[in-house]
């Protein structure tokens, strides 16, 4: 049996409910690819967390937000092969939004670009086969304001190709 090998992803993610829908991005590629994921992502070097917060969501959805509060940190770990690792360990910095300007868009396309698109979705229209652990635990937080403290584990984890 071959030794797994986890890759450390950290990411920054926003909350953003409107009419009891969550807005949540259309993946095309990573460990959540073909399912809803929460708009954010990946710093880049040097950048500030708020910075990268409102600099991914404007990228992935067309619109401009105001961050309201950091809700927490949260980390998950699940199966994923990319390059020579086997599993992701993902760290979300979460962060409940609100919008400013703009309207959705489809985002552009460029190198490091995750996002088809962005959709709002109701707790009923997700489950794991269609949405990433992140969106699952954002509708937890929503229900329960507690997004907990211990590592998130699946490892039964599909990656939808």
């Amino acid at each position: 049996m071959s030794e797994k090998k986890c890759h450390t992803a950290f990411g920054v993610y926003g909350i953003l409910l409107k009419d009891d829908k969550l807005l949540v991005v259309n993946k095309n590629r990573g460990p959540y690819i073909n399912r809803y994921d929460l708009p954010g992502g990946s710093l880049e070097e040097g950048e500030a967390l708020s910075k990268a917060m409102k600099r991914e969501f404007l990228e992935e959805t067309g619109l401009e937000i105001e961050i309201k509060e950091n809700i927490g940190v949260i980390d998950f770990k699940l199966p994923w092969s990319w390059r020579d690792f086997t599993n992701v360990h993902h760290i979300a910095v979460y962060y409940s939004v609100k919008e400013i300007a703009g309207e959705l868009s489809v985002p552009a396309q460029f190198n490091g670009q995750d996002s088809v698109g962005a959709v709002w979705v109701s707790e009923n229209d997700v489950s794991l086969d269609n949405a990433s652990p992140l969106v699952i635990k954002a509708f937890e937080w929503l229900r329960t304001n507690n997004l907990g403290i211990d590592l998130n584990t699946y490892e039964d984890w599909k990656v939808l190709k």
